[in-house]
């Protein structure tokens, strides 16, 4: 089984740093292949990053290498509706495979996130992914995307913010809202008592349990390919 996981960002060392999280979770025989595009923002913090980040996406799976499964590492999970139209197996965004893995093992949960001006794009995944009545609450430590591997004091802020919501919100479990934490699970949980969920993680166990499944993307309705047509501009190498 092949597995690719799409970091929307530009960013190098947070492919490879998402990359070693994602094989460390995968079974035996599957194959992880983690890629950036070649296009895009260097993170993804405001709607115009998500936005100009999903055309780099929709060209890594159609042009990149076969798979039989696809991770988007980006909490806003940017293009997943347009990636499932046109991915040849499952499709499986960060945000909603740890907020539907944390409601496997607690009763609540909170977002622990990077921007304070991110936490609404959050609250509206919540509201789309039916979990509202889990989340207690969406939180930003204020630490950028990607200072999460320079700044020497992000992770004492991330564990200060897990710890609010855990005792001033009644966060059962923590969601880690960036793909840029996947590595923090462990070391947060074990300081919580609590579990941590990293959605890239999630992402690939979920996916690999649908592809063993025999189970894909259903293509009548809403996710069936999209309508042929012309595109002008920089964008008429994007027509199907």
């Amino acid at each position: 089984m092949r597995i690719m996981v799409i970091n929307p960002n530009t960013s190098a060392a947070m492919t490879t740093l998402i990359g070693g999280c994602a094989r460390a979770v995968a079974g035996q025989g599957t194959t992880v292949v983690a890629v950036s595009p070649s296009m895009g923002p260097a993170s993804i913090e405001s709607h115009y990053d998500e936005a100009l980040a999903v055309p780099g996406i929709l060209d890594e799976i159609r042009n990149g290498e076969p798979a039989d499964a696809y991770v988007l590492a980006c909490f806003g999970d940017p293009g997943l509706d347009a990636a499932r139209e046109i991915a040849r197996g499952p499709v499986v965004g960060i945000a909603e495979a740890a907020m539907r893995t944390a409601t496997y093992v607690a009763r609540s949960f909170s977002v622990v996130t990077t921007l304070g001006r991110t936490t609404g794009r959050a609250q509206e995944l919540v509201d789309r992914y039916g979990v509202r009545a889990y989340c207690r609450s969406v939180r930003a430590c204020e630490v950028p995307v990607l200072e999460l591997e320079t700044d020497p004091e992000a992770k004492k802020r991330i564990l200060a913010e897990c710890r609010r919501a855990v005792e001033q919100d009644g966060a059962e479990s923590i969601v880690l809202g960036c793909a840029g934490m996947a590595d923090l699970c462990a070391e947060l949980s074990g300081e919580l008592g609590v579990p941590v969920i990293d959605g890239v993680t999630a992402g690939v166990t979920i996916v690999e349990g649908l592809v063993r499944l025999g189970v894909s993307t259903s293509r009548v309705g809403e996710y069936a390919p999209p309508p042929r047509k012309q595109y002008q501009g920089a964008l008429e190498g994007f027509a199907l």
